[in-house]
C-alpha cells in the first residue's frame, strides 16, 4: 500500500489538523513490533504501560524506561517518513517516541490536552504519527480529536489534576472547546493517524476486555529548535521526562537552525 499522500490528503491534514492515511504497516513489521511491545512491557514491570516514554531509546533511556530498538526502527521507517515529509517538509528531526498501552479493564484516561503545552520546541511545530499495534476502538479508549482546533495555533489554558489514574496530569479548562465536535479515530492494528502539535485531543479510560496500544512517533521540522533549557509545565505532567538529555535524530535534510544538538544522549 502506497505511503504517498495525495494532494487531498495533505489538504485535509492542513485544514482539519489530522489525517488517517491509507498506508498500513507491513504484516511482518507489525508482528515484530507486537513482539517488541511484549518485551518493552516485560522489561518495565514498575512503569505504567501508558507511560512508556522514549521507548525507542534502547536500554536505560534516562527517563525511567528501558527502551527497545525496534521502536527506533519504526520511527525511521521510510514510508512513514515519506508521509511526514509531505506535511512538515524535507528537514525532519525525530525527537520522541511514546508507547501508550492501556491494559484491559483499567487503562488510564488521557485528559483533553494540546501536545504543544508540554514540549520545548520553538517555533512550536511537530507532526505526531500515532501507530496502532492493537485494535483501537471507542470501547477501549481510542484517540479522540477536535477537528480544526489547531487552526489558530493557540495554546489554551491547562489545569493541573493531582490524580494517579491519568496518563497526563494536565487537562484543558472547561469551556475551552466543544466536546460534541469530537471525532473518534478508530484504527485496526497497523493503521495510523497523524496530527498537528496544536490539535486538541485525548482518550477515554479503557474499561473493555481488549487492551489498546499505540506508538506516538514525534517529528519536528529542522527549522525549529529543541530548546533543552526550557522546562514546560515544570515536571507536573505525570510522566518523568528529561528533555535536557534526550537524544535527537536528524533523519532527513539539514538542521536549518544550526543549533539543534544531535550528540546529547547518544551512546558511543
Amino acid at each position: 500500500m502506497s505511503s504517498q499522500l495525495s494532494s487531498a490528503d495533505v489538504a485535509h491534514y492542513e485544514r482539519e489538523g489530522y489525517l488517517v492515511p491509507n498506508y498500513r504497516l507491513e504484516p511482518e513489521l507489525l508482528r515484530e513490533l507486537q513482539q517488541a511491545l511484549a518485551q518493552l512491557i516485560r522489561d518495565n514491570p514498575g512503569v505504567r504501560p501508558e507511560k512508556l516514554v522514549s521507548a525507542h531509546v534502547a536500554g536505560d533511556n534516562g527517563e525511567g524506561v528501558k527502551g527497545v530498538k525496534k521502536f527506533l526502527d519504526l520511527a525511521m521507517h521510510g514510508p512513514i517518513l515519506d508521509m511526514v515529509e509531505q506535511v512538515i517538509g524535507p528537514d525532519i528531526i525525530l525527537w520522541g517516541c511514546h508507547v501508550f498501552s492501556k491494559p484491559a479493564g483499567d487503562g488510564f484516561e488521557t485528559p483533553w490536552h494540546q501536545d504543544g503545552h508540554y514540549w520545548p520546541i520553538r517555533p512550536l511545530a511537530t507532526c505526531t504519527v500515532w501507530v496502532a499495534l492493537e485494535p483501537s476502538t471507542r470501547e477501549n479508549g481510542c484517540l479522540r480529536i477536535i477537528p480544526r482546533s489547531h487552526a489558530n495555533k493557540q495554546l489554551h489554558a491547562h489545569l493541573f489534576e493531582d490524580r494517579q489514574d491519568l496518563v497526563l496530569n494536565q487537562r484543558m479548562a472547561d469551556g475551552t472547546f466543544d466536546e460534541a465536535l469530537a471525532v473518534d479515530l478508530e484504527l485496526a492494528p497497523g493503521q495510523m493517524s497523524m496530527h498537528d502539535v496544536y490539535m486538541i485531543h485525548g482518550a477515554d479510560a479503557n474499561r473493555s476486555a481488549q487492551s489498546r496500544t499505540g506508538v506516538a512517533l514525534r517529528y519536528m521540522p529542522a527549522t525549529s529548535l529543541f530548546d533543552r533549557k526550557l522546562k514546560p509545565v515544570d515536571g507536573k505532567t505525570g510522566i518523568p521526562v528529561s528533555f535536557a538529555t534526550r537524544p535527537l535524530w536528524l533523519l532527513r535534510g539539514q538542521d536549518r537552525t544550526g543549533q539543534n544538538d544531535f550528540t546529547v544522549g547518544h551512546r558511543r
